[in-house]
């Protein structure tokens, strides 16, 4: 069952890709649809009888890919709940995002491209989460890079896709660029990329790292690796760099890097939001199940030797604490409805990493679970809204919609409950058991990573519901003819919302004892590692009440006050931002990341460019490569082909001096 699971999305795509204009649109969306259904349904099967067994890892292997030296990798499924959780939140939401998706795209003529380009986003997420060495997750990490860019610039004739297509594209392989780094760095102090051998031995590694007995084999085998003199000097140098008192340490922090990239950690953000201007659907299947949960599920699956390193455990939480307030800030000024859940997102996995830095790994994952549920609901809702006021997505040209579109309405609502906490619901469960595991975290940032997560629950419920107010209470502030074409969506759009919405309501009540609860060690088996003096999963259960009931008091006061801003008094606001004019643009333009990176990267990368083709390409290849000698030819046949004037006597002529410096050349000859 497993490998049909992982292959059936490949299969959807192959056929939709190879096949979709003999066999029409409609045969597509459906082919790709029906399999990630059947895919859904048997990662549900999977994820439920799995526990009725012992519990134990699965792994099948499909071939064997590469050997050489100690490196053998081969394509091999590592099926245990973590897999699981993956399999279900990956599926579930890509199948709810193809249905939704037939109704959504109904009207573009490139809908076979689209649904293949879907399903092989989906498979190379399934690649990911299923890997049993490295070098496969890390083909997995790739292709959702690379099914990420086609989805985004999926309009390529819109300059602005274009440009967040690449922009996506090239911030991921800065933090790409360092998972191969940390890939390479567990290749030397574990000899292996695969996942048994690096936790069976991540407890000896590090033994002999703290003694020191390990650097100078480390050394040795970096410097093997090479046989040029100066790549052996780098190689070398980092090999006892990694070895001098923090290996794992660095390899971690490498491993982050990457996690930081495709989950959109700040400094590594700037994609994200840009990522919007893809089609809404696949803003859903990137923030709530793929690419974006790639990170996190990373270090969880990597949590036997993060667990080892508390100098990149306490790096981590400060990152993650950082992002949620940092993406919090902005999401309270942003005016396109889909930036400001976008901006949700990244807050949301900032949570996550909290979670994670502090050693909570299962509330992390349980975060990972339940956000999908209400994240591609409110992503959905979106989509939905825009569809119906004719792809207007400016909350300022919208309002007064909550009577044309009540269903739509009413999932947005319980999305929103979902994600600001509301008692009982989804968020409720897994994001306070964050907070309350950054509280009795013991790493120096834990306590800044719960204050931050604290503010930042309040700012969420904030511009959570100012979307909502703007968007669908009030005086509708769209044109008279807009607003008469506005609609309720068709029921292939609203299905997939009423399924999520039963998710947004109901995961967390159901699976909290599962995931963070009494159940925890028989439901995660040996899936995440959590060291001996490790305690923050018992300890949370006994926090103090009012820390417990600390983020419920933010969620309801984040609620009033966007109630008094943008219902009782809607030109509040406006004054506010008057009044404090320069923290309003600081806010809207997103902390001005994205214009330091323009003034330090972007713009001399520019430069460096333009000299190199002025120069280089200009003056060296166009003045003496290929383009040069081309030039050249064509400048001598251009005076040859004058020679050719279509007169007897010019021909004529030339024969006779031809033949007169033939006679002349034989008769010096002969002289000499």
């Amino acid at each position: 069952m497993y490998p049909i699971i992982v292959l059936l999305p490949l299969a959807g795509f192959l056929i939709a890709g190879l096949f979709g204009k003999s066999i029409g649109a409609k045969a597509c969306e459906y082919t790709t649809s029906g399999f990630l259904i059947l895919a859904a349904i048997l990662s549900w099967i999977a994820f439920i009888s799995f526990g009725f067994g012992e519990g134990e890892t699965v792994r099948v292997t499909l071939l064997h890919w590469m050997q050489s030296g100690g490196l053998d990798v081969a394509w091999s499924l590592r099926i245990d709940r973590l897999t699981l959780v993956m399999l279900v939140v990956v599926n579930t939401v890509s199948a709810l995002v193809h249905v939704y998706s037939i109704g959504y795209m109904h009207h573009d003529p490139h809908r076979p491209r689209f649904f293949a380009y879907l399903s092989l986003f989906t498979f190379a997420m399934l690649m990911l989460v299923t890997s049993n060495n490295l070098v496969q997750m890390f083909f997995g990490w790739e292709g959702v890079g690379l099914a990420s860019y086609l989805l985004i610039g999926f309009w390529y004739k819109k300059p602005s896709a274009n440009a967040a297509a690449m922009k996506a594209f090239i911030v991921n392989r800065v933090g790409d660029f360092g998972f191969a780094l940390g890939i390479f760095g567990v290749f030397v102090l574990f000899g292996s990329v695969n996942l048994d051998t690096i936790f069976a031995g991540a407890a000896d590694v590090a033994a002999q790292i703290g003694s020191g007995a390990h650097a100078e084999a480390a050394g040795e085998a970096v410097a093997a690796a090479t046989s040029t003199a100066m790549t052996d000097t780098v190689l070398t140098f980092a090999g006892y760099a990694l070895t001098m008192g923090g290996a794992l340490t660095v390899v971690c922090l490498l491993l982050f890097m990457g996690a930081m990239g495709k989950s959109a950690q700040i400094g590594l953000h700037t994609w994200l939001p840009d990522a919007m201007e893809g089609p809404t659907p696949v803003s859903a299947l990137i923030h709530a199940a793929t690419m974006v949960t790639a990170g996190v599920f990373m270090l969880a699956r990597m949590s036997p030797i993060f667990e080892l390193s508390p100098s990149a455990l306490t790096f981590v939480t400060f990152i993650g604490a950082t992002t949620a307030f940092f993406a919090a800030t902005i999401g309270l000024v942003q005016n396109d409805i889909k930036r400001v859940i976008a901006y949700s997102t990244c807050s949301q996995l900032g949570y996550m990493f909290v979670a994670l830095g502090v050693g909570a790994y299962g509330a992390a994952i349980f975060h990972l679970f339940t956000h999908a549920f209400f994240k591609a609901l409110l992503f959905l809702g979106a989509g939905s809204v825009i569809h119906a006021v004719s792809d207007e997505q400016d909350m300022r040209r919208m309002g007064g919609l909550k009577n044309h579109i009540p269903i739509t309405y009413w999932c947005m609502v319980i999305g929103t409950l979902a994600l600001t906490g509301f008692p009982f619901t989804a968020g409720y469960f897994s994001k306070d058991a964050i907070i309350e595991a950054a509280f009795v975290g013991q790493n120096p940032f834990a306590a800044y990573g719960w204050g931050l997560t604290v503010l930042a629950a309040l700012l969420t419920s904030f511009y959570s519901w100012r979307l909502i107010f703007m968007t669908f209470h009030g005086k509708p502030r769209a044109s008279a003819d807009v607003m008469h074409h506005v609609h309720e969506s068709p029921m292939v759009m609203l299905v997939p919302l009423f399924v999520l919405s039963a998710g947004a309501l109901l995961a967390g009540f159901l699976f909290e004892g599962a995931f963070i609860g009494e159940g925890y060690g028989e439901f995660w088996h040996s899936a995440l590692y959590t060291g001996v003096a490790n305690h923050v999963l018992h300890e949370m259960h006994s926090i103090p009440f009012w820390i417990a009931f600390l983020p419920t008091v933010c969620m309801i006061i984040g609620f009033i006050i966007a109630y008094v801003f943008y219902v009782r008094s809607p030109s509040t606001p406006k004054d506010l931002a008057k009044r404090h004019r320069g923290l309003y643009k600081f806010l809207l333009n997103k902390w001005y990341f994205d214009e330091l990176y323009d003034v330090v990267f972007v713009r001399n990368a520019k430069r460096i460019g333009r000299f190199l083709w002025k120069t280089g390409d200009g003056r060296v290849i166009d003045g003496l490569g290929p383009d040069g000698i081309s030039a050249r030819v064509m400048d001598v046949t251009g005076r040859v082909v004058k020679l050719q004037s279509g007169y007897l006597y010019h021909y004529a002529f030339a024969m006779l001096i031809g033949v007169a410096a033939l006679v002349t050349w034989t008769m010096l000859g002969g002289a000499y």
